[in-house]
Formats: structure tokens, C-alpha cells, sequence
């Protein structure tokens, strides 16, 4: 069994290497494997905000860009205060409540912290 790294795009366990690349056959995403070694040191991952702020948990952000929500009549304007954030891992790395949608995951790259 080989002992090649997941995909951190996807975490599919098929990739392969084609020096000095690691490949995913499912997504094509290619990556070195100082990326991997990198991020192996890093541990825990920062997440920042669009402007380049570091963001954390109870954090209130406003979005910047209007977003469509699946399953809703209407889109997330720009200006929508998000109040009390919590930070997850994945690619949607904000997990948060918004007043007429719900439950609901955002993209850090789209909000700003107020």
C-alpha cells in the first residue's frame, strides 16, 4: 500500500506522484510535497478574512460580495452583518446563523471583519 499523501483539495486517497508533483486523478489538483511538509509544521491553520485579517471564534463580519444561497428565493446582500462566527476547517471555514437564512456555511475570502 503506498503512503502518498491525500488530496487536501478533496482528501481523495488515489492520488499519485509524477515527480516533483503529487496529482489527484478525481479533482486534478496538483501540489509539491514541501506544500505537504508545510503544512504538516503549520497545524493549526490561520484563517483570515478578505482583507487579510485574522479572524476568530464570536467575531462579527459583514459580507462583501452578494452571495446566492441554495434552496432560498433570494441572495445574501452585500452589507449582511454575521454575528458570532465560529471557525471550522474545510473550505467553507465559517460556520454561522444568519437572521432569514438560518444555519449557514461561508467562504472566509467573502466577509471583512468589522
Amino acid at each position: 500500500m503506498s503512503t502518498l499523501p491525500p488530496c487536501p483539495n478533496c482528501a481523495s486517497v488515489l492520488t499519485y506522484e509524477d515527480p516533483p508533483l503529487f496529482i489527484c486523478p478525481e479533482c486534478a489538483h496538483e501540489w509539491s510535497a514541501e506544500s505537504t511538509a508545510n503544512a504538516a509544521q503549520d497545524g493549526d491553520a490561520v484563517i483570515r478574512d478578505a482583507n487579510g485579517q485574522v479572524l476568530a471564534d464570536g467575531d462579527t463580519v459583514v459580507v462583501i460580495k452578494d452571495l446566492k444561497v441554495k434552496g432560498a428565493s433570494q441572495a445574501l446582500k452585500v452589507g449582511t452583518k454575521v454575528k458570532n462566527i465560529r471557525l471550522v476547517g474545510g473550505d467553507h471555514d465559517i460556520d454561522c446563523r444568519i437572521d432569514g437564512f438560518g444555519a449557514m456555511k461561508l467562504k472566509s475570502e467573502f466577509v471583512r471583519k468589522v
